[in-house]
């Protein structure tokens, strides 16, 4: 029995509602309840702070990248929670213009699948009866997806909470919750967005203020009672292809993005998973079969894993006779060279060709469809693969082979098409600049 849920959505973003939805998962766990979190859309970075919060492993949900019975299965995690609480990425209807193998990627199409109530958290500041005018067309922009009630942000005074109120009760929208002004609560940034949760070490004591601000200012039993769900059949669906039976899998702050499902689905195959730290100068363990390097910030460790001698010598003996494949960050760690902010260059492992630079920053970001033209590691194969691409990198140089062909959510092709190279031994490097959610299911 699935349990009930809601959706914690918004207009936009940077309108608090990641703050709101630890703060509320924090509170309601402190409560007593166990929450289930999930985030919708392709985003690494929230789900760690959702688990931290919540006790429990936060999974994405993306109507782009999955079919609606992957999004059923992975829901499943939810199974013996007391409630399902879901943070929704952008603004709620907010996608691409070309649907995927669900919906165009927006919040509201998770919501609508599983019957999640939406609570819109507003930020109020600047506006006051004009407020409940947005909420309103939320609610009946999309017929069937419910709009449950508003959470009101950076309220300046009670007249002001005064005044918006009166326009919620003129639309028919409950009121669950105030929030005044208060930056002791918000989350620090970086240039990907939020820092990750194990860079931040006062994590603990911020969930705790969270907790705290939304339990104050929040009514918790009416937001408890909001939630509902609808039965959803789960199809029997295979688990997502590993890339090998051992994986070597790059694990420490400069390589920690990669999505929590495609683990689980890994392990569930019988796939061992051999985490190891490149920036504390480790090498990929000898018994692996393949080697992963995830994602990450390895353009803020370049010094530290351009001086990790151990590593790079263990890394290419092992790509002499087995794959290795790194995704966005682990493919500039696999290139020749990378190039710092400050216009520093880098000696990366060099097993591609690949130069990056950051310093002159450049935002890719989106959805991406991929052909490959050669099989990726293990059962992953020459299947066509959905992801996700976001990055400031540049790209210098890209010698190598070409591994896909790349198109964006509207079916453009895109140049980082990611790379192959072949050893004499057997091995073979490959990357991409994309981060594999997974196989594609639908005929794109």
């Amino acid at each position: 029995m699935m349990p009930p849920g809601l959706l914690i959505s918004a207009p936009a973003s940077g309108t608090g509602k990641t703050t709101v939805t630890l703060g509320l998962i924090a509170a309601l766990r402190a409560a007593g309840q166990v929450v289930q979190p999930f985030k919708c859309g392709p985003d690494y970075i929230d789900p760690a702070f959702h688990t931290a919060a919540a006790g429990r492993a936060s999974v994405n949900l993306d109507s782009w990248a999955m079919s609606p019975a992957r999004i059923a299965r992975l829901a499943q995690v939810a199974q013996g929670a007391d409630l399902i609480v879901a943070e929704g990425s952008m603004g709620l209807f907010d996608g691409v213009a070309q649907p995927g193998e669900t919906g165009i990627g927006a919040s509201a199409d998770v919501a609508g699948q599983m019957g999640w109530p939406v609570v819109a958290v507003l930020d109020v500041s600047g506006q006051a009866q004009t407020a409940a005018a947005v909420a309103a067309g939320l609610a009946a922009f999309r017929p069937g997806l419910t709009l449950a009630g508003v959470i009101l942000n950076k309220v300046a005074s009670p007249r002001h909470e005064a005044l918006v109120r009166r326009g919620m009760e003129a639309a028919g929208l409950p009121v669950l919750g105030v929030l005044p002004r208060r930056a002791t609560v918000a989350l620090p940034e970086r240039h990907l967005g939020l820092v990750q949760a194990e860079e931040l070490p006062r994590l603990r004591a911020i969930l705790d203020e969270a907790a705290a601000f939304v339990a104050e200012h929040c009514d918790l039993g009416a937001i408890r009672a909001l939630a509902a769900t609808r039965p959803a059949q789960v199809t029997a669906l295979p688990p997502l292809p590993a890339p090998g039976e051992r994986i070597a899998l790059a694990r420490d702050a400069a390589f920690s993005f990669v999505y929590p499902h495609l683990l689980a689905d890994w392990r569930a195959q019988g796939a061992t998973l051999l985490p190891f730290s490149p920036l504390a100068d480790e090498g990929p363990d000898e018994t692996a079969t393949v080697c992963w390097l995830p994602g990450g910030y390895p353009e803020l460790h370049a010094g530290r894993l351009a001086a990790a001698g151990s590593f790079r010598t263990a890394l290419t003996r092992f790509a002499r006779t087995r794959p290795v494949h790194g995704e966005c960050g682990g493919y500039m760690a696999l290139g020749a060279g990378l190039v710092a902010a400050d216009g520093t260059r880098h000696r990366m492992a060099g097993l591609l060709g690949l130069e990056t630079s950051f310093a002159k920053r450049r935002m890719h970001l989106g959805y991406r469809l991929a052909r490959p033209h050669h099989p990726l590691p293990g059962a992953i194969g020459n299947a066509a693969l959905r992801g996700h691409e976001f990055h400031y990198a540049s790209i210098l140089s890209q010698p190598d082979t070409p591994l896909a062909h790349v198109e964006d959510a509207n079916g453009a092709a895109v140049a980082e098409t990611g790379s192959l190279r072949r050893l004499d031994a057997g091995g073979r490097v490959s990357g991409t600049f994309f981060h594999l959610i997974t196989p594609a299911e639908a005929r794109p």
